[in-house]
């Protein structure tokens, strides 16, 4: 019935710390990962239940964090006299204290301590020190974290008892989202004038609800789906769009146009569109291993040729292809 308070904010940003060093990096993973966590009663760490909790459910949901965390509360009793609240007496440690493990609320309210410490197997994530005390001696520091460190060991046990490793496949309900980088002198024929190229694309993957792509200015390319067929679709059209055709390669593509002489008006070749952006010209030399008169003899449009890539002109983007040669 209200905001969120500045408790709760607080514990949340705490989690979050926990959390942080294991997430995978943007590149590995590009999403906006938002973990929800309600917490309805507590008589305990509602931060460090909210850790354990945000733990499992990304491993649930197929992130691939780099480590499991827990995370405990420790807290404390002491006597008016003990370290942590005078000088350390010469020749030895006072005892007159009580470190809590896994502390409930009355202890927490009555205590001189709240103490939280997030880890995993590979050390400390996060930690959070609230104290009604001057100060605190260094050596019930230390033995705060050893408690801590036990009672994680036998938290993350508990956790890899129920899901050791992130699962393999994301969440039926997340959307799939892959990257890839093309040529920054690239993107314009990604984008194409005005943007026709890029909703035509998006069109063909099944439309914005479906498929959305993004590009960067360096060349990264961004494709969200719902549709993991749709995704590999974008993919593959992007990548053909903007790869480098090499000499030697082989395509099997249509014939789009037949050339002919502006001055004779005679047949001189035909064009093949090889890759969505990418067409190049077959001589009619280079048809058959006979002579012919005319192309239109031995194609028309429409037809689907193999082809092999003979020369590659790219300070004038030509393409020379034969007929022969693939054969």
């Amino acid at each position: 019935m209200r905001s969120a308070s500045r408790r709760e904010i607080g514990h949340g940003a705490l989690a979050e710390r926990a959390i942080l060093p294991v997430l995978p990096s943007h590149e590995d993973f590009p999403y906006t990962i938002r973990v929800v966590s309600e917490v309805l009663a507590s008589n305990g760490s509602s931060s460090m239940a909210s850790t354990c909790g945000s733990t499992l459910a990304l491993m649930d949901a197929g992130v691939p964090i780099s480590a499991l965390v827990s995370g405990i509360a420790i807290g404390l009793i002491s006597s008016e006299d003990s370290p942590s609240t005078k000088s350390m007496p010469k020749g030895g440690v006072n005892k007159k204290y009580k470190i809590l493990t896994d502390i409930q609320g009355i202890e927490d309210f009555a205590g001189d301590m709240d103490f939280k410490v997030t880890a995993s197997k590979k050390g400390i994530t996060a930690i959070q020190l609230d104290t009604k005390l001057k100060g605190i001696d260094i050596a019930i520091l230390a033995e705060a974290f050893e408690k801590a460190r036990t009672a994680n060991d036998e938290i993350l046990a508990k956790i890899t008892a129920i899901i050791a490793q992130p699962r393999k496949e994301l969440s039926v309900f997340a959307p799939r989202i892959q990257t890839l980088k093309v040529p920054v002198d690239k993107i314009g024929e990604v984008i194409g004038p005005g943007g026709k190229n890029i909703r035509k694309l998006i069109e063909d993957c099944g439309g914005k609800e479906i498929t959305s792509i993004d590009i960067e200015d360096d060349g990264t390319v961004t494709i969200a789906s719902t549709d993991s067929a749709m995704s590999k679709k974008a993919i593959d059209e992007i990548s053909s769009m903007t790869r480098e055709v090499e000499v030697g390669e082989i395509f099997e593509a249509p014939v789009t146009q037949i050339l002919k002489d502006r001055m004779r008006g005679n047949e001189i070749g035909a064009v093949v569109q090889i890759l969505p952006n990418q067409d190049g010209m077959v001589h009619i030399s280079q048809i058959a291993n006979e002579r012919i008169e005319k192309v239109s003899d031995k194609l028309k449009v429409g037809d689907i040729v193999k082809v092999k890539v003979m020369e590659v002109d790219k300070e004038r983007g030509r393409v020379s292809l034969s007929i022969k040669a693939a054969k």
